[in-house]
């Protein structure tokens, strides 16, 4: 834990942030800028202790305050009849995703929404779109060549997207940068701003001393890696905000 907090700490130094800003909801839909919540693979498998093979082994703070400032926004959201879109990591058996070893498998119920999130299912305002790849841009792609969540930004005429979800660095950065690829070529419109909330995501944990025990095992030191996560967004034009409110 020591190692950990000096290396978090020399690299918050190397690489800041920055200040931070905050989201007040109501001050951009009052600009005219529709906002729609995107919820990235916030499911059992992932966030419920004792789930799955991805699922954290014990209770893990950060994912706690992931899921729930989740909440918090989705009934935000769902109460103002907001558009959400949630991105759902789902399987089928005997397809695998390498490097990761079976996880969210349909059917497993790894792959359903955390039990703080589950009254989301049947909410009208709730676009839900389930993946079989790390990158919800690319797994929100159809058949012939349309991308659902694209759809959904049209349809909504969503100029701001909120992203929370798991994991920071991988997930999470995968489709924020693809988001923001796309909307510098016109592929998205009218995107404008893609906001990442730092406290509404998170990522897993494993100690590098767990780790060097394992053969072929890379350690992921939780802190380290949503630090690096977070400021990756940033690098790709993304806004991470520290904050979340409708009203000032």
């Amino acid at each position: 834990m020591g190692s950990e907090t000096s290396a978090l700490k020399a690299l918050k130094a190397e690489m800041p942030l920055g200040d931070l800003e905050s989201l007040v909801l109501a001050s951009e839909v009052g600009r005219g800028r529709a906002v729609g919540l995107v919820l990235v693979d916030i499911v059992n498998g992932f966030c419920t202790v004792g789930a799955g093979n991805l699922a954290p082994t014990e209770p893990n703070d950060q994912i706690a305050t992931m899921v729930e400032e989740a909440a918090k926004l989705a009934k935000m959201f769902s109460a103002r009849n907001w558009p959400i879109f949630a991105l759902l990591d789902t399987h089928y058996p005997g397809k695998p995703e390498p490097p990761y070893p079976p996880h969210c498998i349909i059917g497993s119920g790894e792959e359903r929404l955390v039990p703080a999130l589950k009254w989301l299912e049947k909410d009208p305002n709730l676009t839900m779109r389930r993946k079989d790849c790390i990158n919800g841009f690319v797994g929100s792609m159809e058949k012939d060549g349309s991308n659902a969540f694209s759809d959904w930004v049209k349809r909504n005429e969503i100029r701001v997207v909120l992203v929370v979800g798991i994991c920071t660095d991988i997930c999470v950065l995968d489709f924020v940068c693809s988001t923001l690829s796309a909307r510098n070529i016109g592929l998205v419109p009218p995107l404008e701003d893609v906001v990442v909330y730092a406290r509404g995501c998170a990522t897993f944990d494993f100690p590098v001393h767990v780790a060097r025990n394992i053969k072929g095992a890379l350690a992921h030191p939780q802190d380290v890696l949503h630090h690096i996560g977070l400021y990756m967004a940033k690098s790709r034009g993304a806004r991470i905000v520290h904050e979340v409110s409708f009203d000032c």
